[in-house]
């Protein structure tokens, strides 16, 4: 061995460790500024509402500013890519969905990132069914009602969504895939426009996100017919489900969670989940929650990895038999 090269290799491991001391550090006092969470969808939609509510008690937990900015379209692709390409450095987080890490491959026929695997899990945070809701003029009651209609009147009902590959939009390929009833889907950027034109009956029903349309539906201003999970949701008890609603084995959901880009250091991200973690814990945060429709979830990085695995091995054969298409 040339002296040389052993210089070269002290210089690395110098060099390396340097390296590992700084994260080690950096990952020590962090945070020390704003983090910012990008909401990939608009303001005042299910994923609105659960990124506002976790930046709100990590601020109070950090003593510092976590804001949240919308950076909606493409189903969430352009909020999502933003994150990807943002500094690793824990000061920028996602609000992912089941949707994007699972529907979204499939849907879009050029992706620019893999959701997979240029982010890296931090904590799932809430899970929520949705809900299956009318403009209160559609003369629809039941489930068997609104599959008697579209077989008498096919192509003529419609349904939104708050856009291509959410769980809103797949929830109803779901239900004409699994009924056989064509249903004409009309996407928006997001779940409050939709459910705005819901309630101007532009549109005729949604798959919504339970929070949502909550107050819609408290308020008589649309009509819930039955939820999409495989049991009845604890916040509308007196809702069937799909499934025993007259569609056996129908099953939809999403979740949401945080998620970072790929290098951010690991110590950084399990710092965030300890704090996540330590949020989702409030009294007031759960009941919060609950009350619009959430369950709590709070997952580890490794569980959110799992959850996203079995996700995508689910949705992959809805989507394709959909042969529902994106750009």
């Amino acid at each position: 061995m040339t002296k040389s090269y052993s210089r070269m290799r002290v210089l690395a491991l110098a060099m390396g460790l340097s390296s590992s001391f700084f994260v080690a550090a950096q990952s020590q006092v962090f945070p020390t500024k704003p983090i910012r969470v990008v909401c990939p969808f608009p303001a005042a939609g299910a994923v609105d509402i659960a990124s506002r509510a976790i930046a709100q008690e990590l601020s109070k937990n950090l003593n510092l500013p976590v804001t949240v900015e919308n950076r909606p379209g493409a189903g969430g692709n352009i909020g999502s890519a933003e994150v990807v390409r943002a500094t690793p450095d824990g000061y920028t987080l996602l609000m992912s969905t089941s949707g994007i890490q699972a529907i979204n491959p499939f849907l879009y026929s050029k992706m620019p990132f893999d959701p997979n695997k240029d982010l890296q899990p931090i904590s799932v945070l809430v899970s929520l069914n949705n809900v299956l809701v009318v403009n209160p003029s559609v003369k629809i009651n039941s489930v068997n009602e609104l599959i008697a209609l579209a077989k008498e009147q096919p192509g003529k009902l419609n349904y939104a969504s708050s856009g291509s590959g959410t769980s809103i939009h797949m929830s109803g390929e779901m239900f004409k895939f699994m009924v056989n009833v064509n249903l004409i889907h009309i996407p928006y950027k997001g779940s409050a426009p939709a459910v705005t034109d819901l309630l101007g009956g532009q549109v005729m029903m949604m798959f919504d996100n339970i929070p949502s349309s909550m107050p819609h539906i408290k308020s008589g201003k649309l009509r819930a017919i039955a939820t999409t999970g495989a049991k009845r949701d604890p916040s509308l008890p007196d809702l069937p489900t799909i499934a025993e609603a007259g569609v056996p084995g129908y099953e939809a959901g999403v979740w949401f969670g945080l998620m970072a880009p790929l290098a951010t250091p690991k110590e950084i991200v399990a710092k965030l989940n300890a704090e996540i973690v330590k949020a989702s814990k409030s009294p007031e945060y759960i009941k919060k929650m609950n009350e619009q429709g959430y369950i709590v979830l709070a997952s580890s990085a490794e569980q959110m990895s799992e959850m996203s695995r079995v996700e995508y091995a689910r949705w992959g054969p809805i989507v394709k038999a959909s042969g529902a298409k994106a750009e």
